[in-house]
Parts: C-alpha cells; structure tokens; sequence
C-alpha cells in the first residue's frame, strides 16, 4: 500500500531534488518550485489558504511516487474542492500513482469529507487524463483559456469525481 502523508517541511529537500530532476517529466504541462524559496512560497500558500498537500511514497523505496493538491477547499452545501498533482520520474511508469490516486481520492472524501473532487487537465496532457480516467474520474466539460501556465493562458479539460 502507497504511504500517503500531508507534506511538511522535513519534506524539502527531498521535494526540491525530485522536481529538479523531474523538470523534462513535467514540462509542458507545469513548472514547480526547485530551491528553498519556492518551496516556502509554496508551502505558506497551503498553509495560508483552504488547501491541503499529500506526498505519496512507495512503500518499499520510501521514495516520493507524486505530491496531490486539494486546493479551493469549500465545505458547507458544496464539499469540493481542486486536485492537482504530479509525479517523480524517478518512479514514473509503473503504475504507482494510479494507486496513489485512488489513495487520495479515498482520503478526499473519507477524511476531509468531501463529495466532489475535479482536476483539471490540458486536452494534450494523455498521461494525465489517462491517470484520472484509471482512478473513475470523469469529463464534464472544457474551458479554453482556464490557467496561465508557462507563459501562455492554457486551454483545459475538467474531469470529476463524485462520492458514492
């Protein structure tokens, strides 16, 4: 079973080496944070807003397999919120952040209580869509132009899960 955990602090050096050498792996779709400031930058905003971040490990390696995003975090009436995520190249491929998708989609509605999770993903990015169709998610719509992304305003497709 994939250890997944809330991010911490302890977790930065290891974060800023797997995003240095995952940055080809990442590149067009997003750009991460690869020193001590962006880190913190990062780190402050979960801190600071309705967010929660996830690091998952490989049991075996103790390896980080992905890091996943709650973002937008709104209970009340609504109980959703965002998911972003990436992976580790290092452990790319094999399958692991399908389960480590399914991790936290159980985690989303099981410990935070959710009851809608949506990630959004550009139409090009067939890894990622793949990924969340493998973990249930389905599509509900496009928006052209949704996030600025490595300089440019970047169409997306909103995939979605819903709670049983």
């Amino acid at each position: 079973m994939i250890n997944l955990q809330p991010v911490s602090r302890k977790d930065a050096p290891e974060l800023i080496a797997g995003n240095i050498a995952s940055r080809d792996h990442h590149h067009p779709w997003m750009r991460n944070f690869t020193d001590q400031v962006g880190f913190e930058e990062w780190f402050c905003n979960l801190t600071s807003s309705a967010s929660l971040a996830l690091i998952a490990r490989d049991p075996e390696s103790g390896s980080i397999i992905g890091v996943f995003t709650f973002s937008q975090i709104f209970m009340k009436a609504f109980r959703s919120a965002y998911l972003g995520y990436y992976s580790m190249v290092e452990l790319a491929g094999r399958g692991l952040m399908t389960e480590a998708l399914k991790q936290t989609v159980a985690y989303g509605f099981e410990e935070i209580g959710l009851h809608r999770i949506e990630a959004n993903i550009q139409p090009d990015n067939q890894r990622s869509i793949a990924l969340v169709q493998r973990a249930g998610f389905h599509k509900e719509g496009f928006s052209p132009r949704y996030l600025f992304i490595n300089g440019d305003w970047r169409d997306h497709e909103r995939w979605a899960i819903i709670s049983n």
